[in-house]
C-alpha cells in the first residue's frame, strides 16, 4: 500500500497490509457505484458544517465545487480508481485534495466512513425503489393493454395446472397487475420506512461538533435523521426489506415467465412470443424458444440468494458496525441489476405477446370446465342443495366421459337421467360463453368486470 493511503488510515499504524489483506479490504471494485450518493452527501454534509459555523464558508464553497469537478470525473470516466484507497469515500476525499488543497481535510469534521457509507447505501437503495417503481408501471400497462385487448377472449382456468374453469383472457392478465400492484406497495412501504438519514451519527455515538442533522437529512430528500446513532450506522433493514420486496416481485415474474414458456409450446399454443423475445436453434429449425421467459425464470434465483446472503452476514452482527457490512452491496447491486432487467424484459414480451383466440378457445372447452355451472343451475333452478347437485354433475360428467364428449353434447334424455327436472334451459349455462358471462360478482371473470377493474387500472396508472 502507498505512504499515501496509509496516511489516509492515519498514524496509528507503520505498515500497510500486504496484497492478500488490501485485496480482501477493499471495496472500491463494486463501491464506486455509489460515487453520485457519495458525493451528494458529502456536499450536503459541508453546506451544514460552514451553516452551523464549524467550518468557513470559503472551505465550503471550495469542497462543494471541488467534490462537482470529481463527479464530473467520474461520470467522464476519467477517474483512475485506486484499490489502495479501499472505497470510494477514499478515493474521492483523496482526489478532493488533488483538486482543492489542504480544505479537503476539513470534509470529513463530525462524521465517520460507518454514517457516510450508511447514507450513501440508503439513498442508492431508496433509487433503486424508485426505479423499479417506475419498471413495473411499464409491466403493469402492458399487461392492461392486454387485458383490454382480450376482455372477451375465453380461455381455460387451471387448478392443479387442469382445466378447472373457463375464464377469459383479461382477467388472467388483471391478475399479474394486481400482483405487481402489491410489489409497487411494498416498495413503496420500504421506501417511506428507508427515508431517514443517518449522516451525522458519525463512528457509532454521535459527535461533540454543533452539527445540524436535520439540516443535511432535509437537504438529501430525508424526513428526518435516525434517532439512534447506534441504529443509524449498524441498520441495514433497508437493504433487507428492498431485497425482500424484490424477491416477492421476482416471485411474481417467474410464475407468469412459467406459464409463456408452457403456453408457447407446441402442445398449448395459447400465445405467441414475437421474434424479439424469442430464439432458434442451432440445429432444429422448427424450433421457436421462449428464452427471455426462461432467463427470467433462472434470474430470479440470483434476487432470492442475495436476499438469503445479506440475511446471513446480518444475522451474527453485534452493534454497531462491523466489517462483515462491506458485503452487503455486491448482493444488493446484483439484485437491483437483474431485477431491472427482468422487469423490462417481461414488460417488452408481455406488450408483443399474441393470445391465439382460436387455441385458448378450444382448450377451454374440454376438460368438463362448466361442470361447475351445471350445479350452479341445479341450485338456482331447482333448488336442489349444493351437495346433491355436486353429485348429479359428478353423475353427467361420468356419462359424458363414458361417450367421448363434453357437457354440452349429452342429450336432454341423458341429462334427465341423472335427474328428472333437468329442462332445456340448463344448455344456456353450459357453453363457455356463457360460462364467462355469468361471473359477474365483484373481481369475477365476465368481461364486463374486467372492463371495469381495467378501467379502474387505467385511471391510476395514466
Amino acid at each position: 500500500m502507498t505512504k499515501s493511503a496509509n496516511t489516509m488510515w492515519g498514524g496509528r499504524f507503520a505498515a500497510g497490509p500486504d496484497a492478500i489483506m488490501e485485496a480482501i479490504n477493499a471495496s472500491i471494485g463494486f463501491d464506486q457505484r455509489l460515487a453520485a450518493q457519495d458525493i451528494a452527501g458529502s456536499r450536503a454534509h459541508a453546506a451544514m458544517l460552514a451553516a452551523c459555523g464549524i467550518i468557513s464558508d470559503t472551505d465550503s464553497e471550495a469542497i462543494g465545487e471541488g467534490l462537482l469537478t470529481v463527479l464530473s470525473e467520474i461520470e467522464a470516466g476519467d477517474f483512475a480508481f485506486s484499490t489502495a484507497l479501499e472505497d470510494i469515500h477514499m478515493n474521492v476525499e483523496a482526489r478532493l485534495k488533488e483538486v482543492i488543497g489542504e480544505p479537503a481535510g476539513r470534509l470529513h469534521t463530525g462524521r465517520s466512513r460507518n454514517d457516510q457509507v450508511a447514507v450513501d447505501f440508503r439513498l442508492w437503495v431508496r433509487d433503486q425503489c424508485d426505479a423499479a417503481d417506475a419498471a413495473l408501471a411499464e409491466l403493469m400497462r402492458a399487461l392492461l393493454g392486454q387485458a383490454e385487448a382480450g376482455a372477451e377472449y375465453v380461455m381455460p382456468g387451471f387448478t392443479h395446472l387442469q382445466v378447472a374453469q373457463p375464464v377469459t383472457w383479461g382477467h388472467h392478465m388483471l391478475a399479474y397487475v394486481e400482483m405487481f400492484a402489491r410489489d409497487r406497495s411494498r416498495l413503496a412501504d420500504a421506501r417511506k420506512r428507508m427515508n431517514f438519514s443517518p449522516l451525522g451519527a458519525a463512528a457509532l455515538a454521535g459527535t461533540s461538533f454543533p452539527i445540524d442533522r436535520h439540516m443535511t437529512a432535509k437537504a438529501l430528500g430525508f424526513d428526518g435523521p435516525m434517532p439512534n446513532s447506534l441504529d443509524a450506522t449498524s441498520d441495514r433493514d433497508f437493504a433487507l426489506e428492498f431485497l425482500a420486496a424484490s424477491s416477492i416481485c421476482a416471485m411474481h415474474m417467474s410464475r407468469l415467465a412459467e406459464e409463456l414458456v408452457i403456453w408457447s409450446s407446441a402442445q398449448f399454443r395459447f400465445v405467441k412470443m414475437s421474434d424479439r423475445w424469442s430464439t432458434g436453434s442451432s440445429i432444429m429449425p422448427q424450433k421457436r424458444n421462449p428464452d427471455a421467459a426462461e432467463l427470467i425464470r433462472a434470474k430470479i434465483g440470483r434476487i432470492f440468494g442475495a436476499n438469503v446472503a445479506l440475511m446471513t452476514v446480518m444475522k451474527g452482527l453485534p452493534l454497531t458496525y462491523s466489517k462483515d457490512m462491506q458485503e452487503d452491496k455486491e448482493q444488493v447491486f446484483d439484485a437491483a441489476d437483474n431485477l431491472m432487467l427482468a422487469l423490462a424484459a417481461m414488460a417488452g414480451m408481455v406488450a408483443d405477446m399474441t393470445p391465439q383466440v382460436e387455441s385458448l378457445r378450444a382448450a377451454a372447452a374440454t376438460g368438463f370446465s362448466t361442470a361447475t355451472d351445471l350445479a350452479d343451475w341445479l341450485v338456482r333452478e331447482l333448488g336442489l342443495p349444493f351437495r346433491d347437485a355436486h353429485h348429479v354433475t359428478g353423475t353427467l360428467v361420468a356419462l359424458a366421459e363414458s361417450k367421448g364428449c363434453d357437457l354440452p353434447d349429452l342429450s336432454l334424455d341423458e341429462m334427465k337421467s341423472a335427474h328428472t327436472g333437468i329442462t332445456q334451459d340448463v344448455f344456456t349455462v353450459l357453453g363457455v360463453d356463457n360460462s364467462v358471462a355469468s361471473r359477474t360478482s365483484f373481481g369475477g371473470t365476465a368481461p364486463s368486470e374486467v372492463r371495469k377493474r381495467a378501467a379502474d387500472w387505467k385511471e391510476v396508472l395514466g
